[in-house]
Protein backbone atom coordinates (compact mmCIF):
# COMPACT_ATOMS: atom_id res chain seq x y z
CA UNK A 1 0.00 0.00 0.00
CA UNK A 2 1.38 3.38 -1.00
CA UNK A 3 1.45 6.31 1.37
CA UNK A 4 -0.63 9.38 0.54
CA UNK A 5 2.54 11.34 -0.25
CA UNK A 6 3.83 8.61 -2.56
CA UNK A 7 0.49 8.52 -4.45
CA UNK A 8 0.79 12.25 -5.13
CA UNK A 9 4.46 11.89 -6.08
CA UNK A 10 3.64 9.15 -8.58
CA UNK A 11 0.45 10.51 -10.15
CA UNK A 12 0.51 14.30 -9.83
CA UNK A 13 2.09 15.00 -13.22
CA UNK A 14 -0.29 12.62 -15.02
CA UNK A 15 -3.31 14.23 -13.34
CA UNK A 16 -2.03 17.72 -14.15
CA UNK A 17 -1.60 16.74 -17.79
CA UNK A 18 -5.14 15.35 -18.00
CA UNK A 19 -6.59 18.49 -16.41
CA UNK A 20 -4.70 20.69 -18.88
CA UNK A 21 -6.10 18.56 -21.71
CA UNK A 22 -9.63 19.11 -20.41
CA UNK A 23 -9.01 22.86 -20.20
CA UNK A 24 -7.70 22.83 -23.78
CA UNK A 25 -10.78 20.94 -24.99
CA UNK A 26 -13.06 23.51 -23.35
CA UNK A 27 -11.04 26.39 -24.85
CA UNK A 28 -11.26 24.84 -28.33
CA UNK A 29 -15.00 24.32 -27.89
CA UNK A 30 -15.52 27.94 -26.80
CA UNK A 31 -13.55 29.22 -29.80
CA UNK A 32 -15.58 27.02 -32.15
CA UNK A 33 -18.81 28.39 -30.69
CA UNK A 34 -17.54 31.94 -31.18
CA UNK A 35 -16.62 31.17 -34.80
CA UNK A 36 -20.15 29.87 -35.39
CA UNK A 37 -21.73 33.25 -34.62
CA UNK A 38 -21.84 32.54 -30.91
CA UNK A 39 -24.68 30.03 -31.18
CA UNK A 40 -24.46 27.03 -28.93
CA UNK A 41 -25.12 23.68 -30.62
CA UNK A 42 -28.46 22.17 -29.67
CA UNK A 43 -26.86 18.94 -28.48
CA UNK A 44 -24.56 19.83 -25.60
CA UNK A 45 -25.24 16.78 -23.41
CA UNK A 46 -21.62 15.64 -23.62
CA UNK A 47 -20.37 19.08 -22.61
CA UNK A 48 -22.82 19.14 -19.71
CA UNK A 49 -21.48 15.75 -18.58
CA UNK A 50 -17.93 17.09 -18.59
CA UNK A 51 -18.97 19.99 -16.36
CA UNK A 52 -20.90 17.62 -14.08
CA UNK A 53 -17.80 15.44 -13.80
CA UNK A 54 -15.62 18.43 -12.94
CA UNK A 55 -18.13 19.49 -10.28
CA UNK A 56 -18.14 16.00 -8.82
CA UNK A 57 -14.33 15.97 -8.67
CA UNK A 58 -14.21 19.45 -7.13
CA UNK A 59 -16.24 18.28 -4.10
CA UNK A 60 -13.34 17.74 -1.77
CA UNK A 61 -15.40 16.16 1.02
CA UNK A 62 -16.80 13.53 -1.37
CA UNK A 63 -14.28 10.73 -1.21
CA UNK A 64 -16.09 7.49 -1.91
CA UNK A 65 -16.46 5.93 -5.34
CA UNK A 66 -15.44 8.90 -7.52
CA UNK A 67 -14.42 6.60 -10.36
CA UNK A 68 -17.63 4.62 -10.17
CA UNK A 69 -19.72 7.80 -10.10
CA UNK A 70 -17.93 9.15 -13.18
CA UNK A 71 -18.37 5.87 -15.02
CA UNK A 72 -22.09 5.97 -14.27
CA UNK A 73 -22.29 9.60 -15.37
CA UNK A 74 -20.79 8.80 -18.77
CA UNK A 75 -22.26 5.31 -19.24
CA UNK A 76 -25.53 6.28 -20.90
CA UNK A 77 -24.17 8.72 -23.47
CA UNK A 78 -25.08 7.96 -27.08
Amino acid sequence: MLTAEKVLDLYFLDARCMLIEIAALLDRYDRAVQNESGTMPTSVDRLDRIYQALTLLAERETTANRSERLLNLFSDLP
